[in-house]
């Protein structure tokens, strides 16, 4: 079976059992400024989605992956076959313009429904749906930060896709080491002349659209050292007359484009930035504020490579299960006649399906249930209750960039090894999409850049408050569930309970630990990121076992899917749940020990 033949089925029902009984729906359906957002309409904007995601981007995938963008003579890069016209007919579709104000052209529909179906696409076809991603997040920034002027030249074309938006943050010596930033933005008028280089800009250079507004984090000429230095501004590649026209090309080249791994079809673009005197920029917001503002669209990119991880996950589940189905492979232990011969019925298999379907589920529940806090945290009208899910969402959102990232590109290496051999082998596409998730757990920084914010940032600011407070309500729904008379929920919850325990000492250890010695933190962050992550997705498996029977015992008649739920969760409490003890140990008896060599005895044996 080859990767043409599989094809990608957007799990709908999944997607709506989370949508409207983990994240809720309906309630954030109901704040202002969602009044468009009916049954209906949601109903509608899922199938259709779904059908683009299906029949449109899926197709591509496999293009993308072979021909890979080029660089043309001209300067231009080239996307693969077929990708243009379907860029313009998501822009004749509205599609980018989902979340967005439509007093500037959007649809006013909530960031939840957004993530479900940036799900669907990036499982589609990530390389591709990397560009409107990253659109909605240039978006977001300007429309917080940017001048009247700037929103009114630039906003409504973002929005509805005719230009795109990337973000520039890296230089090649600077890294993730963002003090060492070296751009420069000089006044001139009424606007600055911004020269450097940025690499690794996805999206930076295309042929999709006629224009693309750069957002370049850039240094003033009086600016302080340091992080607290850097301006951010918007660089069009080509310029904009006061009329919205398009005027002369702008002094931005692509130099190059990135060889990389995966995600072939997306142009990772090296720019070089007034080479030829300075590119005309326009400063974004005040001046030196251009880290905080750029964080805005970087907190949008990576809860969204977050939900990159669910989406390579859930595509090499589907594929691994096709695969499964078909191959016959010896007589599966305790074979029936009543059973296929495929190898979907070999115990080991069945693991590491299992663990597939598991992990996949407790990602979307964490993911969507983030996505609607951050719905809540700017539309509720309680102050008190947007603040509480502001800081939900800024705990999660580390969490869950690093935990779904690692985990979906886990999950696509057991894609692999259900393949077998044949795995390998790059005409069945299970290997595409391991090389496809290997960069989820890099850009939008690091897995050890998100677990150093999870722990200084969001942890040991509020002395282990806001965690600790999660971790309660993670337990006491355990404790409630480990007195259930169901026995996988028994099981779940009690795993549960006592997983959440062991997340809460890590934390309480953390928080003395980071007064004796600032390198323990440090040293503990992955192994604390991966405790929250797994508790966190423990819990919503939980949460969606115990809906699930509640619904069964109302009579609900979809009684095989429902009843698929407590088992999942059974599943993920007694294959994943016990590792929290062991991580747990690894953080508060690990973390000394992990500076114990010296540098030059890691080079002894060398």
């Amino acid at each position: 079976m080859t990767a043409a033949t599989i094809p990608y089925t957007p799990p709908l029902k999944e997607i709506r059992f989370v949508l409207d009984h983990l994240a809720g729906m309906a309630e954030v359906a109901a704040l202002p400024g969602f009044e468009d957002a009916s049954p209906d309409m949601v109903d509608s904007i899922l199938d259709e989605a779904a059908k683009i995601a299906g029949n449109v981007l899926a197709p591509l995938n496999r293009i993308g992956d072979i021909q890979g963008a080029r660089l043309g003579a001209d300067g231009v890069a080239r996307t693969a076959e077929g990708w243009g016209a379907t860029w313009q007919a998501l822009v004749e579709g509205g599609w980018n313009g989902l979340p967005f104000d439509p007093a500037r052209g959007g649809m006013g529909l909530p960031n939840l429904l957004n993530t479900a179906v940036q799900e669907m696409w990036h499982s589609a076809n990530m390389a591709f749906a990397l560009c409107p991603m990253l659109t909605q997040g240039a978006v977001n920034a300007v429309q917080l930060y940017g001048s009247e002027a700037l929103k009114d030249l630039y906003l409504p074309k973002m929005i509805s896709g005719e230009w795109t938006g990337t973000m520039n943050i890296t230089e090649p010596q600077a890294g993730s080491d963002l003090a060492a930033t070296r751009s420069r933005a000089v006044p001139d008028g009424d606007h600055h002349l911004v020269t450097g280089q940025k690499i690794f800009i996805t999206y930076g250079d295309h042929d999709l659209t006629e224009n693309i507004v750069h957002l370049v984090l850039a240094r003033l000429p009086d600016a302080p050292p340091g992080v607290k230095g850097i301006s951010l501004f918007v660089v069009p590649k080509v310029l904009v007359n006061p009329d919205g026209s398009l005027g002369a090309r702008n002094q931005v080249k692509c130099v190059s484009l990135e060889h990389k791994l995966g995600i072939h079809g997306s142009p990772t673009a090296v720019l070089s930035f007034g080479d030829e005197g300075g590119a005309t920029g326009f400063l974004v917001g005040e001046p030196n504020r251009g880290l905080e503002y750029m964080f805005t669209m970087m907190n949008h990119a990576r809860l969204a490579v977050a939900m990159q991880g669910l989406s390579i996950a859930e595509r090499a589940y589907q594929q691994a299960l096709a695969y499964a189905r078909d191959r016959v492979q010896g007589k599966p232990a305790g074979w029936s006649e009543g059973l296929s011969k495929g190898i979907v019925n070999h115990p080991d298999v069945r693991r590491l399906l299992m663990g597939m379907k598991a992990k996949t589920e407790a990602m979307r529940g964490l993911l969507y249930s983030a996505a609607a806090a951050v719905d809540i945290a700017h539309r509720h009208p309680d102050g008190e209750t947007r603040a509480r899910a502001a800081l939900l969402v800024d705990l999660l959102t580390p969490i869950a960039k690093g935990w779904c990232t690692e985990t979906g590109q886990a999950l696509a290496s057991d894609g692999v090894q259900v393949h077998g051999g044949m795995g390998f082998v790059e005409e069945t596409g299970a290997a595409q999409h391991l090389r496809d998730a290997r960069i989820t757990t890099i850009y939008e920084g690091t897995t050890a850049i998100q677990a150093n914010d999870l722990v200084n940032r969001k942890i040991l600011r509020d002395g282990g408050g806001t965690a600790t407070t999660l971790l309660d309500e993670i337990a006491a729904l355990g404790r409630e569930l480990a007195g259930h008379g169901d026995e996988p929920l028994r099981v779940t919850g009690a795993a549960l309970a006592d997983a959440a325990e062991q997340a809460k000492a890590a934390v309480a250890w953390l928080v003395v630990a980071a007064r004796e010695d600032v390198r323990l933190p440090a040293a503990a962050s992955v192994p604390l990121l991966e405790l929250m992550g797994l508790v966190a997705g423990g819990w919503q498996l939980a949460r969606a076992a115990r809906l699930a029977a509640e619904r069964l015992a109302a009579g609900d008649a979809d009684a095989a899917f429902l009843s698929a739920k407590p088992l999942t969760a059974r599943f993920f409490a007694t294959h994943v749940l016990p590792r929290a003890a062991a991580l747990r140990e690894t953080v508060v008896s690990g973390s000394a020990s992990v500076m114990a060599l010296s540098e030059e005895q890691l080079f002894g044996g060398a």
